[in-house]
């Protein structure tokens, strides 16, 4: 029996913080394998400034030479009225019946749970394990605390917390705001995405 880490995210454009992070959590968790799940642009709450062709190309290129990381188009192939994390997880469940499933997400999303935001969390949280990590200014026992549902869900093995030197940013966002005004993200994120995104003109 393995552990698998379902890493989601736009990746709009993958960078190297991604990559670090995945790299630790697997180490400090014992995970066997990260699938990095790319969200559909089809969803209502995300804006993608790149096609799911480009992003899934710039993913593919970031992950090779290691076996523990594969990307999975699971999400970018479903209707929008179908992607929720709960659905998800049932469908890794599914493909990875003998393997422990954990969702990877920030303290922020924790945040968004606990204040009723997300579809379906009663079901989420109950029959999931999650893998939190710290976000600047987010206190993550409190934010459980503060929550029936997570609290009356929290039997010690639902989620770990990951708080000590995870708080890295180096967004997506800022990386792209560099390429459109001229800037030198380069070694921000994988030297082949890098050439990608310079051949194929992206985020300008």
């Amino acid at each position: 029996m393995g552990k698998i880490g379902i890493y989601g995210s736009s990746f709009d454009p993958i960078t190297n913080v991604h990559l670090w992070t995945a790299s630790t959590v697997a180490h400090r968790c014992r995970l066997d394998k990260i699938i990095f799940l790319p969200c559909s642009n089809k969803r209502k709450d995300k804006v993608m400034k790149t096609s799911d062709l480009h992003r899934w190309n710039m993913l593919e290129l970031a992950l090779q030479g290691n076996d523990k990381f594969l990307a999975d188009d699971y999400e970018i192939k479903q209707e929008a009225w179908n992607v929720y994390t709960y659905y998800t997880l049932e469908h890794f469940k599914k493909k990875y019946p003998n393997d422990e499933i954990y969702f990877i997400m920030g303290a922020d999303l924790l945040v968004d749970i606990a204040d009723g935001k997300w579809k379906y969390d009663q079901e989420l949280i109950s029959s999931n394990k999650f893998i939190v990590m710290a976000r600047e200014g987010i206190d993550m026992l409190r934010t459980i605390s503060r929550s029936p549902i997570l609290r009356n869900h929290d039997d010690g093995s639902t989620f770990h917390l990951i708080d000590k030197g995870l708080a890295m940013e180096i967004s997506s966002t800022y990386i792209r705001d560099e390429f459109s005004k001229g800037g030198e993200p380069r070694y921000l994120l994988p030297d082949a995405c890098y050439d990608y995104i310079k051949k194929h003109s992206l985020y300008q």
